[in-house]
């Protein structure tokens, strides 16, 4: 599904995001992208995202080289792959009924399908009842849902989350996590930017550690099930 070929990645100024790498990531995989702080994570992300060019190599998404995409077709790309972010980038003035709306109307869906799709969505994530309430009224990790209830209303076959817990307490941050296991569940490749350690532990997904701009660990651990269990929340 994501496949990286040579891929680096050299800023005008003359810092090295990401050194000559070769990575695939299949259908319906989980992946944590690991790293410190510059490690080259995030421009990892930036690239699959095309938000930035690679200086060399090839990067395809779907069996589309999106390395050869004109501008004009970025955002039909990006269609295909929902975001979640540490700060959660709601539009306050908006409902969370509204919110989520707002990520099918620029995909210019009609209003039936809104009024359908929306608030089965909302029930995914627990949000039903919260379906009128502005972003203020909501706690932490109501935020959190909103937006990954906006990165997978249209149906996305790829959902990236940068630091999804970075905002949050530890309980909430496990309600999160858990969430995301089963959005990969129904068959959505999930990727996790994240430093927490302990949940990339107890969970034993595919574990791709960046440091100084080179994959320096690319781990995959089976048996997660029965400790993931352990750790989680009722939604």
């Amino acid at each position: 599904m994501i496949y990286l070929n040579n891929v680096s990645k050299t800023y005008p100024n003359g810092t090295v995001g990401i050194k000559p790498t070769s990575l695939s990531i299949e259908k319906g995989e989980f992946v944590f992208i690991t790293g410190n702080s510059g490690s080259g994570k995030s421009t990892l992300l930036k690239l699959m995202l095309k938000e930035i060019e690679p200086t060399h190599g090839k990067i395809s998404i779907n069996n589309k080289e999106i390395t050869k995409l004109r501008r004009r077709q970025v955002p039909y790309l990006r269609r295909d792959i929902g975001v979640v972010f540490q700060d959660f980038r709601l539009l306050p003035n908006k409902t969370v009924y509204e919110n989520v709306a707002f990520a099918m109307q620029v995909v210019q869906a009609t209003n039936k399908e809104i009024r359908r799709a929306v608030p089965v969505v909302l029930g995914l994530v627990g949000l039903a009842k919260k379906a009128r309430c502005y972003p203020h009224e909501l706690s932490g990790g109501e935020q959190q849902r909103t937006a990954i209830a906006r990165a997978i209303v249209n149906n996305s076959p790829i959902l990236i989350a940068d630091e999804p817990t970075g905002n949050l307490d530890p309980a909430t941050s496990w309600e999160i996590m858990t969430l995301l296991q089963d959005i990969n569940l129904r068959g959505v490749t999930v990727i996790v930017a994240t430093h927490e350690r302990e949940i990339v532990n107890v969970m034993k997904k595919r574990e791709i550690e960046v440091n100084s701009g080179m994959i320096v660990k690319d781990i995959y651990e089976e048996g997660y099930e029965d400790e993931m269990e352990y750790h989680q929340v009722p939604l």
